[in-house]
């Protein structure tokens, strides 16, 4: 019988740089507050299955190279720590080798940076063999730089003939291991992306576009995707429950099909080894004629996900691609304030809708309809013999019929059809 562990009890600890007259210097990402900063770290952590205890945040002019809060903060924490019998310390920032050791050494808890609890998450929700490589791929990366330190503790001997002596330490064995599973993790993810780019080809080889969803974690991509393609992925409140991209078709109100892609979630301080390990699966953003921004309008931090989404789009070579601002969970916006709702940047230019009600679906498919180019469509008539059944299936089938007539043996079709539907049913038009 499968034993059921209890939730781990975590304190979370983070770093406000502050100058001397108390105010916190202009930073790139200035637009998040540490309050909110700490906010989503509890998110995070309650994602990762971690009971949030307390909450410790310092103000420092500069983070401490030892241990980035300072020793009389670290005294306050460790009191905390044992208070709530806590199994760990989450930091909000992300630690050096040096710092991790030390906090470990005086809390005598575990310790994990941003970056390890969102690699976590990652390694949690990966399903797919694809996800798994990634996952794996961007944790090794990020410990290797943090075997350094471990001690002559960690040294063997060798046993044998031959071999005495200090023989190599464990360290050294742990790095040319850990470099050699890197390398296969490179290569096994090259194989990946080969398989990738032949789909891509594929299916680029047929009048299909592709059209994805990119947003930051948690504004609804996935409800959104299940509720435009009728597909059941995965979707609930924890941050990063997609991470496997899915691909599923949607037909938009011409008559056209596209590609739907959904694909993982960004967030502020997107670790750099996710985004490089994750670069097969952001292929799909890269690579679409059209990119939904989904946003969770009912979010008081809208615009600065905005911005930060943007960022990460711009990083993986996506910032010029057409994009279309998708303003989701309006229907819970709007209890709140509509005011809020038209203070989001770009929210004039942007769709609404509610992919829990459906609302502004309709809307949001003719939007798609009218941004893509591929496969245009034009009106036109159609005059076919009443018999012929496979080309008037065709007509409703791939395009919007307006009007029918029927004269003698034909039947006349007036409809806006695709331009690939034109060349197979040519000899038919009449205007």
């Amino acid at each position: 019988m499968e034993v059921r562990r209890a939730p781990e009890r975590a304190i979370l600890a983070g770093l406000e740089i502050k100058g001397a007259q108390g105010r916190a210097p202009a930073r790139k990402d200035s637009a998040f507050t540490s309050e909110e900063s700490m906010a989503e770290l509890a998110v995070l952590t309650a994602s990762a299955g971690a009971i949030v205890e307390d909450t410790l945040l310092q103000a420092r002019p500069a983070p401490d190279a030892a241990t980035l809060i300072g020793s009389g903060k670290l005294e306050e924490l460790r009191e905390h720590v044992r208070f709530h019998a806590a199994d760990l310390v989450v930091f909000d920032s992300e630690l050096t080798p040096t710092q991790l050791r030390n906090l470990e050494r005086i809390l005598d808890c575990r310790v994990v940076d941003r970056t390890q609890l969102i690699l976590d998450i990652f390694a949690r929700r990966a399903r797919t063999r694809e996800g798994q490589l990634q996952v794996e791929l961007a944790q090794l990366n990020y410990l290797l730089p943090r075997l350094t330190g471990r001690g002559a503790a960690m040294s063997r001997l060798g046993g044998g003939i031959g071999t005495r002596g200090p023989g190599e330490t464990q360290l050294e064995t742990d790095r040319r291991r850990i470099y050699r599973r890197l390398k296969k993790l490179e290569e096994n993810l090259e194989a990946v992306r080969s398989g990738r780019s032949i789909q891509r080809r594929q299916r680029q080889s047929v009048p299909l576009e592709t059209v994805a969803l990119a947003g930051y974690t948690n504004a609804g991509k996935s409800t959104l995707f299940n509720r435009l393609t009728g597909a059941e992925v995965a979707a609930d409140a924890r941050m990063f429950a997609t991470l496997d991209p899915t691909v599923r078709h949607i037909v938009l109100p011409s008559r056209r099909k596209a590609l739907l892609s959904d694909t993982v979630g960004f967030i502020r301080n997107l670790p750099t080894t996710l985004v490089k390990a994750f670069r097969a699966t952001l292929e799909e953003v890269v690579e679409a004629s059209l990119i939904l921004h989904v946003v969770d309008a009912s979010s008081p931090v809208a615009a600065q996900n905005i911005e930060h989404v943007e960022k990460v789009l711009a990083e993986i070579g996506a910032g010029e691609k057409q994009t279309l601002l998708v303003l989701n969970k309006i229907d819970a916006a709007a209890k709140d304030s509509e005011a809020a709702v038209d203070a989001i940047p770009g929210s004039d230019r942007a769709v609404r809708v509610s992919a829990r009600t459906g609302e502004g679906i309709a809307e949001l498919l003719a939007e798609i309809d009218k941004r893509l180019s591929l496969d245009p469509m034009a009106h036109h008539t159609f005059r076919i013999p009443a018999g012929d059944g496979n080309a008037l299936h065709l007509l409703h089938e791939h395009a919007r019929v307006t009007a029918t007539r029927y004269s003698g043996e034909f039947c006349e079709v007036e409809a806006d059809a695709p331009e690939s539907l034109l060349r197979k049913l040519e000899p038919f038009v009449i205007a």
